[in-house]
């Protein structure tokens, strides 16, 4: 052998023996073969066999095989965003002419997508009330394929009753599909309650640095692999090894993580609501919220992901009050190591439900900061929200 083909040609390294605790980095494209049979055959192996880099390598192959187990499914499929995972998620199973019904306060990214790229492909898009089931029971028809969920709501917490969803979907023969993010699999499990697939932003609380974009999507039958694997493999979607190692790193913290950041959420609750500019906090784990009950009996815990609404009138003066954060930042992400705030609109996001008081809600989610920072952060937007308000009066 020349040398020039020695600098291409890797030799086999002997590797019995060699058994880290961290997850190799598989990179590849080319999957090479023994012997021409075998590349020949190669569409023989399956899914869980190798053939093109495109569909998985060893270490994306373990991060699914982890969310498969929390998720307690048949299969995971990793794509490169969470919003990746929700269009993903329903691509597969519909045509022009089907339906799909979508909770009125479901991820307005995925509002765009079906108002825009559904709707010209000929599919049939309608809103629901995600806390009326006579709504849905009114709207879901024939044509009707997938159900689509997200509990808690986007930005305003409402969370759905499931098990009755999925119960009156799968009686009209449609699909339900929950996106799991705000809870994650340690929290919720949607397929056990009867969703068919979850899907989770791994951007947010499992990767927690706030340094990538993941997304995952989960299936409780086993029928539905082949059409979402072809899916993605027509569309050419894939991720990078490299980031799916850093979610399998982010993810082994991921329990003490959220417990720590859902209690110092609880303690800034308490001091938000003990304010005289604040209407109220949606949070389903609070006995006041009117999703506590669903929340306590489906979910065995909660993220540290809560929404401020501000008393009548007060909303304007929130955007300005925020300059004073000194450990909080502001953005639109959420679930990372760093607290952030972001003030969100709703009303644009609404057909089926109406949304009643002022547009704007402010959404905060708790990292892993000193709570006494995060708490001083707080009072002093409190503070100079109620300086503002004296003053307009």
């Amino acid at each position: 052998m020349k040398d020039l083909t020695r600098c291409v040609i890797t030799p086999e390294v002997n590797t019995e023996g060699f058994k880290s605790l961290a997850v190799g980095v598989h990179r590849a494209s080319t999957i090479v073969f023994d012997n021409a049979a075998d590349y020949a055959n190669r569409g023989a192996r399956g899914p869980d066999g190798y053939s093109y880099g495109l569909y998985g390598t060893p270490t994306t192959r373990t991060l699914e095989a982890k969310l498969t187990a929390l998720e307690q499914g048949a299969r995971t499929f990793l794509v490169p965003s969470g919003q990746a995972a929700n269009t993903i998620a329903v691509l597969p199973f519909l045509k022009a002419g089907d339906g799909i019904l979508i909770a009125d306060t479901a991820y307005p990214p995925m509002r765009d997508f079906a108002d825009t790229d559904l709707d010209r492909f000929g599919v049939e898009v309608d809103y629901y009330d995600p806390l009326d089931l006579s709504d849905l029971e009114r709207r879901i028809n024939s044509r009707t394929k997938i159900v689509w969920c997200e509990s808690p709501g986007s930005t305003t917490m409402e969370v759905q009753d499931l098990p009755r969803i999925a119960q009156l979907a799968h009686k009209h023969g449609a699909l339900v599909g929950c996106d799991n993010t705000w809870a994650t699999p340690i929290n919720y499990k949607p397929l056990s309650l009867g969703a068919d697939i979850v899907t989770e932003g791994l951007t947010k609380y499992i990767a927690e640095h706030s340094d990538l974009l993941l997304g995952s999507l989960t299936v409780r039958d086993e029928r539905l692999v082949a059409p979402i694997r072809s899916t993605l493999g027509r569309l050419g979607i894939s991720v990078s090894p490299d980031d799916a190692s850093m979610v399998l790193r982010g993810m082994e913290t991921l329990g003490v993580r959220m417990q720590h950041s859902s209690e110092v959420a609880m303690s800034l609750i308490e001091r938000l609501q003990a304010s005289e500019v604040v209407e109220r906090v949606l949070y389903p784990a609070l006995p006041t919220d009117p999703s506590y009950t669903v929340w306590q009996r489906d979910f065995t815990g909660a993220s540290a992901v809560f929404s401020v609404i501000f008393k009548p009138g007060i909303a304007n003066h929130v955007p300005s009050s925020l300059d004073v954060l000194q450990t909080f930042a502001i953005g639109a992400s959420w679930g990372g190591t760093r607290s952030l705030v972001a003030p969100m609109p709703v009303k644009g996001h609404r057909s089926a439900t109406k949304w009643a008081g002022d547009d704007l809600i402010l959404r905060i989610s708790v990292g892993l900061e000193d709570p006494q920072d995060l708490i001083d952060d707080i009072d002093a937007v409190l503070a100079d929200i109620t300086s503002r308000v004296r003053v307009d009066r």
